[in-house]
């Protein structure tokens, strides 16, 4: 069945030729309906066709609607079942409630009776997907948390815009903990698919051998432990945005796959003949030269060129280093309301030790070296002091150039400028300063002599 409306799916088995007509009248227009005249033929449909509710009469030959609503629920548990029956019984609605069923209606049927339930039911399968595997984490997902003024954030910033206004899919490259996942939050938290579900799946954290499940989900008996039926990554995410991220840890035949699924918008379990349409916007990123991983054969060159619609490039924080200062008050603000502290700010050396250190872990550094001063410092101003040692000596190496001349003279510089920082981290305490170099206190007083450095 190719449902080429993309309307919700309703399969309605009773052995009653009249009823089957009566509820696709009923339903038509609204709802794709499917029907069949015996649990069999119905169990064979839910193998075979994408059905999102099931109206089920209790009383059939040879397999009763009990027994029907067992296997369902026994091959996916979140199909969501309506029983019908002539017979208006409360211990059989109870019954039918205890194994799984989501409602219960009585013959003769009422029309706007069943519309409503129907409705109901289809409205609690797409909530249920929802609470279960959630949307995202709330915060942070807005244009305001991605911080920077630099031109280059500039130019990021209008390319957002222009992508949330459609579902172009789009390709963020850039070094690790440069937000190219809070690039992605954005874009789907601000388009016109931000009531639904935001899925995002790590492609290089997942066990080759488990990728492929998570993808597009398994049926149950697929390989040796699976013993349930999962749904994919795809199928939570329909009508919303799957996140990508570090896709180069695809393997090229999951590569293969994935390339179908977003050319023909469909996709099949895993052990499974179902095909099952999905309505998904990708967003994909990477931090590594994805040009170059096609090149060398590791990355399929169709699949890059379907990714990569749009691109954005995020820079790495040493390359737009004048946003250090909006976003270290950016995370001073925020984790001092995490904290409950009152920390006032950085005093104009610390921040300059901050701007001068080259940031290899990029913002997700800087923001875990905020969190970390606030939450070990109790109140007042942060001070070159409150550094972590790391970024204290490294950014005061930074600060001037090497003497000129050979390798003796550098290495005089060096030495000169790494113990006027242990001093300085230390307030002069040459007790300290000698322990850190791992001399004697005595060899500190003489070098420090011999570089001109006073006591």
């Amino acid at each position: 069945m190719n449902n080429t409306k993309n309307l919700p799916v309703v399969l309605v088995v009773d052995d009653e030729p009249a009823a089957l007509e009566a509820f696709e009248a009923i339903l038509d227009g609204q709802f794709e309906v499917l029907t069949a005249r015996s649990g069999k033929e119905a169990l064979d449909k839910i193998v075979k066709e994408p059905i999102n509710l099931i109206f089920l009469d209790i009383k059939m030959p040879d397999m009763d609607g009990m027994q029907v609503l067992r296997k369902i629920k026994e091959y996916d548990g979140s199909l969501s079942v309506i029983m019908a029956t002539a017979v208006d019984s409360t211990h059989t609605a109870v019954e039918a409630m205890r194994l799984g069923a989501c409602d219960y209606i009585t013959k003769p049927f009422d029309v706007e009776e069943i519309i409503a339930v129907a409705r109901k039911a289809i409205a609690q399968e797409r909530l249920a997907k929802e609470v279960i595997y959630l949307r995202s984490q709330r915060e942070e997902i807005g244009f305001e948390n991605i911080v920077g003024k630099s031109k280059k954030m500039k130019e990021i910033y209008g390319i957002i815009e222009k992508v949330v206004e459609n579902d172009a899919t789009v390709f963020i490259s850039g070094e690790s903990g440069t937000g190219k996942e809070l690039v992605a939050r954005a874009i789907h938290f601000n388009g016109s698919r931000k009531q639904k579900p935001f899925i995002p799946i790590n492609c290089a954290s997942i066990p080759e051998n488990l990728l492929e499940s998570e993808l597009f989900g398994h049926e149950r008996g697929a390989f040796t432990d699976a013993t349930n039926q999962k749904l994919g990554m795809f199928e939570l995410a329909d009508e919303g945005t799957l996140f990508l991220d570090e896709i180069s840890g695809l393997k090229l035949d999951v590569q293969g796959n994935l390339l179908r699924a977003l050319e023909e918008k469909e996709i099949r379990r895993l052990g499974g003949t179902k095909i099952i349409r999905v309505d998904v916007r990708i967003i994909s990123a990477t931090n590594i030269d994805l040009k170059q991983a096609v090149k060398e054969g590791k990355f399929r060159e169709d699949l890059y060129y379907r990714l990569n619609v749009v691109p954005i490039y995020l820079p790495a924080l040493r390359e737009r280093k004048e946003d250090i200062t909006s976003l270290v008050e950016y995370f001073l603000q925020k984790y001092n309301q995490v904290f409950r502290k009152k920390i006032e700010g950085l005093t104009k050396e610390a921040l300059e030790y901050l701007i001068n250190y080259d940031w290899p872990g990029n913002v997700r550094e800087l923001k875990n070296v905020i969190e970390r001063l606030v939450a070990l410092k109790d109140d007042g101003i942060i001070m070159p002091k409150d550094l972590p040692f790391d970024i204290f000596i490294k950014s005061s190496l930074t600060r001037g150039l090497p003497a000129e001349g050979g390798l003796k003279e550098a290495s005089r510089d060096f030495q000169k400028q790494y113990i006027e920082a242990v001093l300085e981290r230390v307030n002069g305490n040459q007790v300290k300063a000698a322990k850190i170099l791992g001399v004697h206190r005595n060899a500190l007083f003489n070098k420090m002599k011999s570089l001109g450095l006073k006591k």
